[in-house]
């Protein structure tokens, strides 16, 4: 224990929910409360509803309230901050915040962490020049760097050259206590408009973005009901999530004349009970890193397809845990889910091989507890 808790200022672009975002809340609220306090920063803003995820009473959310174009006019507001808050550590994620190394360093801030997230759907892969320059620019001005998959943390080293004594590879984690399966007197959620045990209810958990993909699973979906396949009557879709590809969601299904098996709460708090109503998970993500959704689906004992896209293959154990099909391809994907259906209903509701694997892997590579133990012995390494 030290003389005073270490003050780490976590700096995200938007504190709303996604990945990320929840990991920051994660570490929030699971690091030692007697060795840490917190601040976070949001450059463009911040979600007031996703604020109270987090179970600390002390803990500052501050926005800088960033308008179109460069942050450079941002730098003044953003040292004098620095210098008012005086934190020990900042805790940054994804490029956007990178970009405040320079201001981080200057006003004294001793230890400064970044962690990548993922790529957008303007770089898919890193293959972006200009983002690769502007990382290779503020990389003098970070001290340790993390990665939370393994394609990152090799783009990190070979492309952005990284030195490898300054780089981690720690991949998100999942509170299994709150992902579980479903047990016999579960509440089904608030809202939840389809019957248990007759409606199939097909799930995607995540923003309404084009690097996330929903409408490929939405035209699947379509597809499928107009087959006709056998099962396909029972199928419906829950979309959990917002943004702007929302209206683009319903309309499709509208036009197809299926919006009353679609569900669309917008984003929601309790993630882990609506996983626990779903019967398959389908992630058809451009991209993904290490993907939290996909982790809670897994600890969940949901059945899962995902596309073959970033770190998902290596959370599905290469098909080992969960479907894998290619990016894009709505024919396989339709195929995927159709064959999960078939597999659910011969065994009757009980857990197949892939699901007991996913169960199994969750609970070995990535629980909680071994994660936030790795970002603590990060964030009190010596202050330089």
């Amino acid at each position: 224990m030290h003389s005073h808790p270490r003050h780490i200022v976590h700096l995200v672009y938007r504190f709303a929910a996604g990945g990320l975002e929840n990991v920051v809340v994660q570490l929030i609220n699971h690091l030692p409360h007697d060795e840490f306090r917190h601040t976070i920063v949001a450059i463009a803003g911040f979600d007031t509803t996703f604020v109270t995820r987090i179970k600390l009473p002390d803990v500052e959310v501050i926005s800088l309230n960033k308008g179109p174009g460069q942050p450079f006019k941002l730098y003044p507001k953003m040292f004098k901050l620095l210098r008012r808050l005086r934190p020990d550590v900042l805790h940054s994620c994804n490029l956007a915040a990178m970009e405040f190394m320079p201001v981080a360093t200057l006003s004294g801030v001793p230890l400064r962490v970044h962690v990548e997230h993922g790529w957008d759907v303007g770089d898919l892969g890193g293959g972006n020049a200009h983002y690769n320059l502007l990382r290779k620019i503020y990389k003098p001005f970070v001290n340790e760097f993390v990665a939370v998959a393994e394609p990152l943390h090799a783009y990190l080293l070979d492309k952005i050259g990284v030195p490898p004594e300054h780089l981690q590879l720690i991949p998100n984690g999942v509170d299994t206590q709150q992902f579980r399966p479903p047990q016999a007197g579960d509440a089904l959620p608030a809202g939840w408009p389809f019957a248990r045990g007759v409606d199939w209810v097909i799930g995607y958990v995540g923003r309404l973005v084009e690097v996330k993909n929903p409408l490929l699973l939405v035209d699947t979906f379509v597809a499928l009901i107009q087959s006709g396949a056998p099962g396909t009557e029972r199928m419906r879709l829950a979309m959990i999530g917002a943004g702007p590809l929302d209206v683009a969601v319903r309309h499709r299904m509208h036009d197809a004349g299926l919006i009353d098996r679609l569900w669309l709460p917008g984003v929601r708090a309790d993630v882990a009970d609506i996983f626990r109503a779903l019967d398959c998970f389908v992630l058809p993500s451009l991209f993904e890193a290490t993907s939290c959704t996909l982790q809670e689906a897994m600890a969940t004992g949901l059945k899962i397809v995902a596309t073959n896209v970033g770190g998902n293959a290596a959370l599905l154990e290469n098909g080992r845990c969960g479907t894998l099909v290619p990016s894009e391809d709505a024919v396989a994907l339709g195929s995927a889910i159709l064959t999960q259906y078939v597999s659910n209903m011969a065994s009757k509701n009980a857990a197949s091989v892939q699901q007991e694997a996913a169960m199994g892997s969750i609970q070995r590579l990535y629980g909680l507890d071994a994660v936030v133990a790795r970002y603590r012995e990060l964030f009190l390494a010596p202050l330089k």
